[in-house]
This record gives structure tokens, C-alpha cells and sequence, in this order.
């Protein structure tokens, strides 16, 4: 009879032991974690631990009881499903609504934009000083990094396409290349496909280095169709561009905002001036909308342009002396000699 009642009182501890065991858990993990209202950043590291997470989210306040938190994550099988990587946690969120995170692999999202009219220089510039991106192109040439990144020989102006592009920290900059390469490389083809003909460009290239010139000519996507009419009916007429923002181009560093008579007769594979057709490579990243009408020119007869002396994009002329006076207006409003 003693034997049982002992028996009776070792389950009745068990029982109670287990409940209370039970019960403490349950409270733990949909209790919030101690997290400020404007959230928290937690960066999970590759190959991490129950305790690697546990120790670093009392480290940073947001947990009471590691221990709690390391077994439940053992008991629940969890810890082998956690994915790296940077995550942000809202306020009120519990270990279990934690945990759920980290298994699903939802990380924060980083923005890079490759701006319209961009060069590559400057692109390559602003990837250096992303710190959400991995940099292993620091220090090469335009040419090492095309080889990096899969395209060796090619010239990397304007081959990536001008988009917003969001990525998880850690990601390295030969991957981000390559996505707006590829996306560059899908909407130009997808667009020559597509294109208006017969037109007097014989590749994609071709209408790459056209866009881009538009690009850099306007700020306004409404004329970009315009733009490119003029420079398709000059190249059908075998007459030179004369694209400012080509001899800028080739000039380089040594242009300080001022386009001089002596840069334009200066003999450079960019100065569109001295020569007829398409410069060698594009000189920025164009715009979807100045892919689309380098590919779909507007319809007309002007073959001249210049910038309206009102600040309202630009005025075409169909003849040469149209052109002259539009010029003579324009150097007026400017101040400059008529």
C-alpha cells in the first residue's frame, strides 16, 4: 500500500511537473519578444546555430530566456530550416512567429537603380559604395569586369538595363550585373523583334547605341520618338548625326559643361560631327522608352533640332534654315550672340 502511494505521489509531481513544463513553454513562445516599435534587423549567418540565434537575440535585448528559446527550437526540430539571412522583425512578433520567419526565407530587399543615362563609370561607382552588396570587381577594368561576369570583349556601355533592382544583402556584384545584363539583353531582343521596318540599323546593337544617344538628348520620354525619327532619316540619308551628347562622350573627363568649336572639330570615333553613322559603342544606359523608339521612330520629314528657348524640350525643323532661325531664337533667350 506504502509502495503505491509513493507511486501516486512520484506521477502526481510528474504530472504536475509536465503541465507547468507545458504551460511555461506555451507562454514563451506567444509572449512578444521585446522589440522596439521601430522593429528590429536581425542578420541570421550561414551555417548558425539554436544558440548562435539564441545568444545574439539577447545580445541585442530582444530575448529573456535563451535557454527557453534554444529547447523549444530543439524539441520542435526547427534549428535544421532556418535560412540566412538579413530579416526584419516587426513589433509584437513572438519566437514562434519568429522562427516561421527565419524557415521561410523572406529577408529584407535592398534597391539599387541603374538611373537612364548613366554610364558605366558612374553605375560601377554607385555599386562600390552599396554596402548591402558583396564587392569582388573593386579595382578592375571595364574589361576584367565584363569577363567576370561572363561576357569577355564586349563593351560594357549601356548593356544593363536602367531599372530599380532589389536583392538580399551578401548578394555580390558580378550576380547584380549580370541580372540587369540579362534583362538588357532580353528587352532589346524582345524589341528588334518587335521593331518598325524597314529601318537603316542592321543589329541590335545598333539600336542599343541609337537609344542611348536619344537618351542622353532629352529629358522627356513624350519627344523621344521625334529624336529618334531625325537621327533614322539622317543615317537613311547618309547625313553625319551631329549628337552633342557624342562628342561629350569622346571627349571624356576633359568636358566641363561646356561643348566648344574646337571639341567639335576634334577627330574621335564619338564625334558624330566629322563623320556619318553610329559612334563605335552607345554612351549610357537608355531608357525602355528610348529602346522603343529608337525601334519606333515618329513619322515626319524633320531632320533638325534644337532645344526650345522656352524650356519645353526641343524645336524640329525640316529645313536647314528653319534650323537656323530655331538656333538664332535659341541663343537669344540664352543670352549669347543671335
Amino acid at each position: 500500500m506504502k509502495f503505491n502511494n509513493i507511486l501516486l505521489v512520484f506521477f502526481s509531481v510528474f504530472v504536475l511537473f509536465t503541465v507547468g513544463f507545458g504551460l511555461d513553454f506555451y507562454h514563451f513562445v506567444h509572449t512578444p519578444l521585446l522589440i522596439k516599435e521601430g522593429g528590429y534587423v536581425l542578420a541570421f549567418p550561414s551555417g548558425g546555430s539554436a544558440q548562435t540565434l539564441a545568444k545574439q537575440l539577447a545580445a541585442d535585448g530582444v530575448l529573456k530566456s535563451p535557454v527557453h528559446f534554444i529547447v523549444w527550437i530543439r524539441l520542435q526540430g526547427s534549428w535544421r530550416q532556418l535560412k540566412a539571412g538579413e530579416y526584419f522583425v516587426k513589433p509584437n512578433t513572438t519566437p514562434r512567429e519568429l522562427i516561421e520567419q527565419l524557415k521561410s526565407g523572406k529577408v529584407i530587399q535592398h534597391a539599387l537603380t541603374i538611373v537612364p543615362g548613366w554610364n558605366f563609370t558612374r553605375l560601377m561607382s554607385e555599386i562600390e559604395q552599396s554596402p548591402h552588396l558583396r564587392h569582388s570587381l573593386t579595382g578592375l577594368s571595364a574589361s576584367e569586369i565584363m569577363a567576370r561576369i561572363g561576357h569577355p570583349g564586349e563593351h560594357p556601355e549601356g548593356r544593363f538595363f536602367a531599372e530599380t533592382y532589389y536583392f538580399p544583402a551578401g548578394t555580390t556584384d558580378v550576380r547584380f550585373l549580370q541580372r540587369a545584363y540579362q534583362l538588357m539583353q532580353a528587352t532589346l531582343t524582345n524589341l528588334w523583334q518587335n521593331r518598325t521596318t524597314p529601318l537603316p540599323l542592321h543589329s541590335e546593337y545598333e539600336a542599343l547605341i541609337l537609344a542611348s544617344i536619344i537618351e542622353k538628348e532629352s529629358g522627356i520620354p513624350g519627344e523621344y520618338g521625334d529624336i529618334a525619327g531625325v537621327y533614322i532619316r539622317r543615317l537613311q540619308q547618309k547625313m553625319p548625326l551631329q549628337a552633342d551628347p557624342t562628342v561629350i562622350y569622346g571627349v571624356g573627363d576633359r568636358f566641363n559643361g561646356q561643348l566648344t568649336q574646337q571639341m567639335l572639330l576634334e577627330k574621335t570615333p564619338y564625334n558624330t560631327y566629322q563623320q556619318v553613322g553610329l559612334p563605335p559603342t552607345p554612351i549610357a544606359f537608355p531608357s525602355h522608352g528610348a529602346l522603343l523608339a529608337a525601334l519606333h521612330p515618329t513619322e515626319g520629314d524633320a531632320l533638325y533640332f534644337v532645344a526650345d528657348p522656352k524650356g519645353k524640350g526641343h524645336i524640329f525643323s525640316k529645313t536647314l534654315l528653319e534650323h537656323h532661325l530655331a538656333v538664332k531664337e535659341y541663343r537669344k533667350a540664352a543670352g549669347g550672340k543671335p
